[in-house]
């Protein structure tokens, strides 16, 4: 027996061994309805049998023009020049054409097998020189699959039928017809040929009930592009009406099935068609009718369609596997090696057990480190290599005004449209261009409020996971710079408060210096006034305008003694006398500069305040001044200072208006930050302490704002204690 098995395998080596085919595809590699068919032709051929074969493709599913068969006939005249085969297989319509079309130029007498075309005719053959040829039809089961659908769905109400405009349509075009015009049931059937896929998946992506898809063929849209096999299952795997087929190019690929052409079980026919034509030199035409009935269970679900309530035998695919099912080899092997493995289930029980307490701990340190961290009040984040943000704490977040979520395993350069984001992006900038030093700058958090932070950068490196980046950390320095603030506003109080006791010791010496003289001339006047022999009335004119002046001199010096020593605390004043006594302290100044100083108080105003006299006197005369040095400058002939005094909502208002021509717009926010003067020999520092004593020390506002013909300041100050 073995012999006779032998003999036959050597007889059948012998037989094939130098037998040479030519295989010409109509369309490209990669096209899967004819690579299917090739590739199970060439499976059943290295199966028993060592054959010489040869593949030419010519992607006439992409073009279709003359100009290119014209020029693929020249490039197929080159190869097939000098070389001899024993059979030449086309497959599908655009070979077996171009094998018609140039049998006798480059074939001449070699038998011809066609293979996947619908329609044969025998005429056309002998008329092109082909007298050996034979014919493997494939016929799509348009009739058995429309009978198939009106089983299944009893209360059908819409078929459609989709088929492209190919010219391989055409050849199943009659078929399509042929169903139309015998169409006498009560549902409606719609051909769909005129379209782009993009249409139908539009048209198919709302539930249709009662309706069903016949898909034929769809491989181009009426203007020429060709679909690729993704695109088309993307398309019947997204239907929400039930996809039936005729072949098994779509089969798991979203389809719900039907009576299809298995293109595998075609090649091989076509395989053994061609090896009984090498051995017995004779002419076959046959149909393919190994049709079968093919259901995807998944989609059998989806639109609880049941086949068996009509067919008896079909297969099924995308099966849902039982647990038995999907893990039936493991259940085998470990029932095989099951005593070895008892010690290793004990061991990795122990495993599970230490690997859950290392967890356990490992997570309380976790949420101990992020407790910790969403603690600290200063935001931080960490960024990788690669500038990914890996991990941040609550403040950062805040920080931003935005989710950890969104900005976890991202980079800040996703998120630059955010104004806060790209405030962060400019001061890491910055900070890389001063050299890597701490920097500090203002932000505005999302509560308006103006913050100042102090960032810092440094270099991590994780040894266990090899990980290496920066952490960023941004403290906030807010409180400790209105400390530092304040602290140097109260130095400078207390250096201009000392400047003043200063002076107010030397000018109390000068007065006291002063006093003795004026005594002196007081005891002259009178003396002169008894020993002289002048008239009596003379002389009493003369000592009283002298004794007059040296009284106004002495009041002076008292006041402005007064007035230039600093108040130790505050005290309840009356504005008015205030304002009173400064303008007496400094009439001969306004005299001199031709000033023309008007106090108005508003009827029923309370003119109480509580806080310190001397400074607020301090205060009013450097408006003041400031007012006369800008009326000097415009050499005007009625130099004007108004002062209106009135409550408002318990508070004592104090307009200082002057007609000097208002403040430049662009200094008028300027003028209450110290050292900032327009004049040549201005210090800067007159408003600038003002402001501090008005705000700081009692608690009121001033502002400044040009009015008509000049400028306006505004003085605030409350009245209950």
């Amino acid at each position: 027996m073995k012999k006779i098995f032998i003999l036959l395998l050597l007889a059948n080596i012998f037989l094939f061994a130098n037998h040479s085919v030519l295989i010409i595809n109509s369309y490209h590699k990669g096209y899967e309805f004819s690579d299917s068919i090739v590739n199970a032709i060439e499976k059943e051929f290295y199966k028993n049998h060592h054959l010489d074969t040869n593949i030419l493709y010519m992607d006439s599913k992409r073009i279709t023009t003359r100009e290119y068969f014209k020029n693929l006939t020249n490039l197929y005249a080159v190869q097939l020049k000098d070389r001899k085969y024993d059979l030449i297989i086309a497959v599908d319509r655009f070979a077996y054409d171009f094998v018609l079309n140039n049998y006798t130029n480059f074939f001449n007498t070699i038998p011809v097998l066609a293979v996947g075309i619908e329609n044969f005719s025998k005429q056309k053959a002998e008329n092109a020189g082909l007298k050996k040829v034979s014919v493997l039809l494939e016929k799509r089961d348009l009739k058995g699959n429309i009978r198939l659908i009106e089983n299944l769905i009893p209360s059908l109400k819409n078929l459609y039928i989709i088929n492209d405009n190919s010219l391989n349509a055409q050849h199943t075009e009659p078929l399509i017809h042929e169903v139309i015009q015998n169409h006498n049931k009560p549902y409606q059937l719609n051909y769909l040929r005129a379209n782009n896929l993009a249409e139908l998946k539009k048209k198919f992506s709302h539930k249709e009930e009662n309706s069903a898809i016949l898909f034929v063929r769809f491989y181009k849209n009426i203007d020429g592009h060709l679909n690729k096999n993704q695109e088309i299952s993307e398309f019947i795997t997204s239907s929400k009406v039930p996809v039936f087929i005729t072949d098994s190019i779509f089969v798991q690929k979203g389809a719900l099935g039907g009576k299809i052409v298995d293109l595998g079980e075609f090649g091989v026919t076509s395989a053994k068609m061609a090896l009984d034509i090498l051995a017995a030199d004779e002419n076959k035409i046959e149909i393919f009718k190994n049709i079968s009935y093919v259901f995807d269970e998944q989609k059998i679900k989806q639109f609880r369609i049941f086949p068996s309530r009509w067919v008896k035998e079909y297969k099924v695919v995308n099966k849902s596997l039982t647990f038995y099912g999907k893990y039936e080899g493991l259940i085998t092997f470990v029932f095989t090696i099951s005593p070895f493995l008892i010690f290793l289930i004990l061991g990795l029980i122990h495993n599970i057990y230490m690997r859950k307490k290392v967890e356990k701990t490992l997570r309380q340190r976790i949420e101990f480190d992020a407790v910790l961290l969403n603690a600290i009040e200063n935001p931080i984040f960490w960024q990788d290599k690669n500038g990914v943000i890996i991990d941040s704490n609550t403040k950062f977040c805040d920080l931003l005004a935005m989710s950890c979520d969104e900005l976890y395993n991202n980079t800040l350069e996703n998120f630059k449209s955010n104004k806060n984001v790209n405030k962060i992006m400019q001061v890491l900038e910055k900070y890389r261009q001063n050299g890597l030093n701490n920097i500090q700058f203002k932000y505005l958090d999302a509560h308006k409020n103006k913050k100042i932070y102090l960032m810092k950068q440094a270099d991590y490196y994780d040894k266990k996971s090899k990980t290496s980046g920066l952490v960023t950390i941004f403290t906030d320095i807010t409180r400790e710079k209105k400390i530092e603030k304040e602290q140097e506003k109260n130095q400078q109080f207390m250096a201009q408060q000392s400047k003043l006791a200063e002076i107010g010791e030397i000018f109390s010496s000068i007065a006291h210096q002063w006093k003795s003289p004026l005594v002196e001339i007081t005891a002259i006047a009178q003396e002169s006034f008894y020993t002289s022999e002048s008239k009596v009335e003379e002389n009493e004119s003369y000592v009283n305008d002298i004794m007059t002046q040296v009284k106004y001199m002495n009041d002076t010096i008292n006041d402005f003694q007064e007035f230039i020593m600093p108040s130790n605390k505050k005290i309840m004043f009356d504005v008015y006398e205030a304002i009173n006594s400064m303008l007496d302290i400094v009439n001969h100044n306004i005299k001199y500069n031709y000033l023309n100083i008007s106090v108005h108080v508003q009827e029923n105003t309370n003119l109480l305040v509580y806080g310190f006299r001397n400074e607020f006197m301090q205060s009013f005369l450097n408006i003041i001044n400031n007012a006369k040095d800008e009326l000097i400058k415009k050499d005007l002939k009625n130099r004007l200072i108004h002062i209106a005094l009135y409550n408002e909502k318990d508070k004592l208002v104090i307009e200082i208006k002057d007609n000097a021509g208002g403040i430049d717009s662009k200094n008028i926010n300027k003028v209450f930050k110290p050292y900032f003067s327009t004049k040549s020999t201005g210090h800067g520092i007159g408003l600038y302490m003002t402001k501090m004593i008005i705000e700081d020390k009692m608690n009121g506002k001033i502002f400044v704002e040009n009015i008509k013909d000049g400028a306006c300041f505004k003085i605030i100050l409350e009245q209950k204690r």
